[in-house]
């Protein structure tokens, strides 16, 4: 099974590399921005729980995530792999999906992050806000402050996964093929070794 955490800060572009990644290798999307706002769309106590909270520009609390993506897994035992857009954001939470993985008899293959300059991402994030409607994307210090929070908070993931030889660095900013490109020659190396699970 091929697990890919893609990672990067709001705005770097995972939204739209993840499609292409879904596309290329038949992968399910497991994005906790969508699950929370299916919670959120259809009223659920948990999604306005959750949305008092993304208003605010802060996370939702783990276990909540870490249910929502345990049902996901059960519901898609015979798919060919799972990609991981926007979770796990903090180490626990790495810690928490590295067993959840392990209950489930696979485990994450590889991270991708596509890394990218706080000011493009601003730039990215205030023009998303006037098209989508999105009103955490609109407001240029709730915008700086989902960057800050994804620095502090979720930047020390990446060294989780690099001490497991799993961490993989993609330029974010260029031609969408481009990093494309660089992205799947990094999965196919790992879809060419010999399986371990």
């Amino acid at each position: 099974m091929l697990n890919i955490v893609l990672f990067g800060p709001p705005g770097a572009g995972k939204g739209t590399q993840s499609q292409k990644l879904i596309d290329t290798y038949q992968l399910i999307h497991l994005s906790t921005g969508d699950l929370l706002r299916s919670q959120i769309a259809a009223g659920t106590e948990l999604g306005l729980r959750a949305k008092t909270l993304m208003d605010q520009g802060l996370l939702v609390p783990d276990e909540v995530v870490i249910g929502m993506i345990d049902s996901k897994l059960k519901e898609n035992k015979s798919a060919a792999g799972f990609i991981f857009d926007g979770f796990p954001r903090t180490v626990p939470q790495a810690e928490g999906l590295d067993e959840l993985m392990a209950q489930n008899n696979t485990a994450i293959t590889c991270m991708i992050a596509l890394e990218v300059s706080e000011e493009e991402l601003t730039k990215r994030l205030l023009l998303r806000g006037q098209t989508s409607g999105r009103p955490d994307d609109q407001d240029e210090s709730l915008v700086r402050k989902r960057v800050q929070e994804y620095n502090t908070k979720t930047a020390p993931v990446a060294g989780f996964y690099a001490q497991q030889g799993k961490y993989h660095a993609v330029n974010g900013i260029g031609e969408i093929d481009e990093i494309f490109n660089q992205t799947c020659s990094i999965i196919d190396s790992y879809l060419t070794q010999p399986k371990t699970i």
